[in-house]
């Protein structure tokens, strides 16, 4: 996910635009099935929220009862989703858990991965890596959720969105239709290493 000097500076207007979870019953209903399946059919260990921003998805995965860790890059995102949900661990890091979780957090098993509109915000060239870094972790048919914009037009292939007030998120450039997605999902999860 890279650092997001933009998501930092805006973290206060986002919590305001986005105070709720879900901004769809879709969404909600979704996250609600990957915790059904992550509760049916994994014993122990933990869930990631990658990307998890302010906290509120993973404080509801926590509600439905799941051991989730939220992970995400950005300081200021974090402070409000600790300040909003002090009883949730959030931890800052990137979308590749070989590089985001501590020492105590890699000795956990990992049940499932909650991965909502950040991939991204990761370079094509990385995606192999950062799936295998979950598949590396979870058992066989362990849960993984992703959620991720898709674009038909050709000519917009990423680039940056600014705010009115300049500041700027990057978006990896480039143009991911999902059966390519679907691919790297295959090879990398399938096989545990990068695709």
């Amino acid at each position: 996910m890279g650092t997001q000097p933009g998501y930092d500076a805006l973290a206060e207007q986002y919590e305001l635009a986005f105070p709720d979870p879900f901004q769809t019953p879709l969404e909600r209903h979704a996250v609600a099935a990957f915790t059904d399946m992550v509760l049916q059919h994994h014993g122990e260990g933990a869930v990631v929220d990658i990307g998890c921003g302010t906290g509120h998805v993973t404080a509801d995965l926590a509600h439905r009862g799941l051991h989730v860790v939220g992970i995400d890059p950005s300081e200021a995102m974090l402070d409000i989703a600790r300040r909003s949900h002090p009883e949730v661990v959030f931890r800052r890091g990137e979308a590749n858990l070989n590089d985001s979780l501590e020492s105590t957090d890699q000795r956990v098993p990992l049940r499932g991965v909650l991965v909502r509109f950040s991939l991204i915000h990761v370079e094509p060239h990385h995606i192999g890596g950062v799936l295998a870094s979950w598949a590396q972790r979870m058992p066989v048919g362990g849960v993984v959720l992703l959620a991720f914009q898709s674009i038909d037009d050709e000519r917009q292939t990423g680039g940056a969105v600014r705010s009115r007030g300049g500041t700027s998120l990057a978006l990896a450039p480039r143009r991911d239709e999902p059966a390519t997605f679907l691919g790297w999902i295959r090879r990398g999860l399938a096989h545990g290493e990068p695709a």
